[in-house]
């Protein structure tokens, strides 16, 4: 969904053509999750003038309750108006950058972060860093009472048309109403585990992109639920199948172009190419209690589910963590395979953006490409190839996360933080439970 630059008085005139009533402001917290204040028309000139105020300390991982008071300010460019509307009229919204009380932008904000970091990219000489997202999640029924269950929506797997994709219809909405809403979607279709969805939009600049996804996981869910059904972006909800990932096809631009394309370099990859991939390379166990940032992301970071596990990568093969796609010229690009949904998408791309950027100030070098399937190698195989696993649980993440220096800058201060505290209290709960799997296993054998 392409920005565009609107003015304030265009933003009042679309609202006075349109029947717009209520203001959705839009903002993302530390986990990811939309926040939002909805303020009646009444309160346009005063969100425009940057004086719309809300409480800070409400939001997990913002600020305590003594320095609660916050201010909402829009990015007119992200005005948009939802294709769904109530009796009394039309709702619009705008995403919102947190700024404090003596007009500075909120470190606690990670959308304030990305910016910051993007920032640091054109100080480094680059005008671009575009993302190309693909989100993957299930449809699963709703009881009478409307909460969700386990049960599937249908039987299908990987690319099925109806009758076994049940969801084929409330999936077609989701997508009409993208389209509506300016997405451009080039793809979606059932994914390999039976309930299972994706669809992919094209790619836009690094905040536009984050922006995109949050606004995608919030009309997913609003048109699964008019279906009767409930979107989840949770990695792994179901044992013994698949679970969702979010990829992040990734390049770098500059004044002369892609700078990951090089039309005479190997692979007709550039050495910005190259040492972007190191970058990663180097810090993606680092960066993965970012990408995958709660105790199920790592249900799914298992052997056997097409997942990878595996800090490698290839031009051609599908096991390892990052994969060269085929296509070259502007769409040169790496494709990232480990990031999943329940990742806060501000906070995620700022981190592999700053991986990227750590490997081109250092020219790291990526080891060679591995062209087979990590899969069917042994221990010893993958050692002599050097290849490193991912953390295994989000404890390891944790404490891969915290001895790396670059990644902690990535996320800034305030934010690793609140990051490390909320996630270490997080594993902290989930230890001290005892799952049904345990109970089988263990009480009548011991």
């Amino acid at each position: 969904m392409a920005k565009r630059d609107y003015s304030k008085d265009d933003i009042r005139q679309m609202a006075k053509d349109e029947n717009v009533k209520f203001l959705r402001l839009m903002f993302t917290d530390l986990f990811g999750t939309i926040k939002n204040v909805e303020v009646p028309i009444s309160q346009m000139d005063k969100l425009l003038d940057n004086k719309l105020m809300f409480d800070g300390s409400s939001i997990d991982g913002f600020v305590r309750i003594e320095e609660s008071d916050m201010y909402l300010y829009p990015d007119l460019s992200t005005w948009m108006i939802f294709p769904w509307s109530t009796e009394r009229g039309k709702i619009a919204r705008v995403i919102c950058e947190v700024y404090t009380t003596d007009g500075k932008p909120f470190e606690g904000d990670p959308r304030n972060n990305l910016i910051r970091v993007l920032s640091d990219m054109r100080k480094a000489g680059f005008t671009d860093f575009n993302i190309g997202p693909e989100p993957e999640f299930f449809l699963f029924k709703m009881d009478e009472n409307g909460k969700p269950t386990t049960e599937l929506n249908d039987k299908g797997s990987y690319f099925d048309m109806a009758p076994m994709d049940l969801g084929e219809n409330c999936r077609r909405e989701i997508v009409l109403t993208l389209e509506d809403m300016g997405f451009d979607v080039e793809a979606a279709h059932h994914e390999v585990a039976p309930g299972q969805h994706e669809i992919d939009f094209k790619y836009a600049d690094a905040l536009t992109a984050a922006d995109n996804i949050q606004t995608f996981k919030l009309v997913v869910k609003t048109i699964a639920r008019k279906y009767g059904l409930y979107a989840t972006f949770m990695p792994k909800p179901l044992a013994g199948i698949n679970g969702s990932g979010m990829h992040l096809n990734m390049s770098l631009f500059h004044d002369k172009g892609n700078a990951f394309f090089d039309e005479k370099g190997n692979m007709q990859l550039s050495e910005d190419a190259f040492h972007f991939l190191g970058g990663l390379l180097k810090h993606a166990r680092s960066f993965t209690a970012i990408c995958n940032p709660i105790v199920n992301s790592y249900k799914r970071l298992v052997p056997g589910y097409e997942a990878p596990v595996y800090v490698a990568w290839s031009g051609s093969n599908r096991s390892p963590l990052i994969r060269v796609p085929n296509s070259r010229g502007l769409s040169t690009r790496l494709e990232l395979r480990s990031v999943d949904p329940a990742a806060n998408p501000y906070l995620a791309i700022a981190a592999v953006l700053e991986a990227g950027l750590d490997g081109l100030r250092n020219q790291l070098a990526p080891r060679e490409a591995i062209d087979r399937n990590i899969y069917r190698m042994d221990a010893e195989e993958r050692q002599e190839n050097h290849i490193t696993n991912l953390p295994d649980t989000l404890h390891n993440a944790l404490k891969d996360l915290a001895a790396d220096e670059v990644m902690r800058n990535a996320m800034g201060h305030h934010l690793f933080q609140s990051f490390m505290e909320a996630k270490n209290l997080e594993y902290n709960s989930y230890r001290t439970q005892v799952s049904q799997w345990e109970r089988d296993q263990y009480l009548e054998l011991y």
